[in-house]
């Protein structure tokens, strides 16, 4: 808007040294300007959907008997914040460099952070267009939030999916007793992404389910021997193999009957010392 008088005799709008209207007279071939008042008092244009490029000086002339005169007016165009790139989703091996990138647009220029959307909550990462994760581990695997703010609207708001891979390890495996007659279940329950695959041996012998009365199901972290009618050549000392193409790992479980001494513990274990016991004996001699 410009405010006038009756003593103005010609009036004109300029965008910076561009003549936009002069009187009622047209210009500019942009569509998106027009007149909206051209009276004693008031001298305005309009811009419809305004954007970055119209930001910037606009100059109101006016000429009166005695001499021109000017009124600046600076537009300043607000932009809401947009992420205009993202990192896709993403799977890693352990121990690997991750960078996650999100760029963002905005006026004023918007501020990018990071959170790590875990179990736990959301943690506080970066606040940068590039995360960098060194050595990542298992932990930070999850969701990580991009949002980019700058007040002028709500926030734009990304996610990015890291997957991080790891060789198997066994969490749970336990010795287990059964009686001559009764089912008994051997459980082996192994953490690893991709999923580990599952094994079972008695011995040096690889176990086939159907065969010998036993059944192995296997499914997500856990895998489970089943004996439907535990006889006493069923007892023994087991052994769990969980696998995927990072690695593998192995525990023993035993199955016992009613009054065998057990200490309840995992046989893999007992391997280990007895192994370091004869390898500190054989460094003696």
């Amino acid at each position: 808007r410009c405010t006038v008088d009756d003593r103005v005799t010609r009036v004109a709008w300029l965008n910076r040294s561009t003549i936009l209207y002069a009187g009622n007279d047209k210009w500019s071939i942009d569509n998106r300007v027009v007149i909206l008042s051209n009276t004693k008092t008031q001298y305005s244009i309009k811009i419809h959907n305004v954007d970055v490029y119209d930001e910037g000086p606009y100059t109101c002339s006016v000429q009166t008997d005695n001499h021109p005169k000017t009124s600046r007016v600076h537009l300043i165009v607000q932009v809401p914040p947009q992420i205009v790139n993202i990192s896709s989703d993403i799977t890693v091996n352990e121990g690997s460099s991750v960078t996650l990138m999100c760029l963002a647009f905005g006026r004023p220029e918007p501020t990018v952070t990071w959170r790590h959307l875990s179990g736990k909550g959301q943690g506080f990462v970066s606040e940068d267009e590039y995360l960098e994760i060194t050595g990542i581990t298992r932990e930070q695997s999850g969701e990580y939030e991009c949002s980019a703010v700058n007040d002028v609207a709500v926030p734009d708001v990304r996610k990015v999916k890291v997957t991080v891979n790891y060789p198997p390890y066994i969490s749970n495996a336990k010795n287990t007793g059964a009686s001559v007659g009764q089912k008994g279940i051997l459980q082996c329950e192994a953490s690893a992404v991709p999923l580990a695959e599952f094994q079972w041996f008695k011995e040096d012998t690889r176990l086939a389910n159907g065969l010998d009365g036993v059944r192995i199901e296997s499914k997500g972290r856990l895998s489970t021997l089943t004996f439907f009618n535990v006889s006493e050549k069923d007892y023994g000392n087991y052994t769990c193999v969980a696998m995927n193409k990072l690695g593998n790992t192995n525990a023993s479980i035993i199955l016992y009957g009613p009054g065998a001494v057990h200490d309840g513990g995992n046989a893999a274990s007992r391997v280990a010392a007895g192994l370091c016991l004869w390898a500190t004996l054989l460094a003696r001699l």
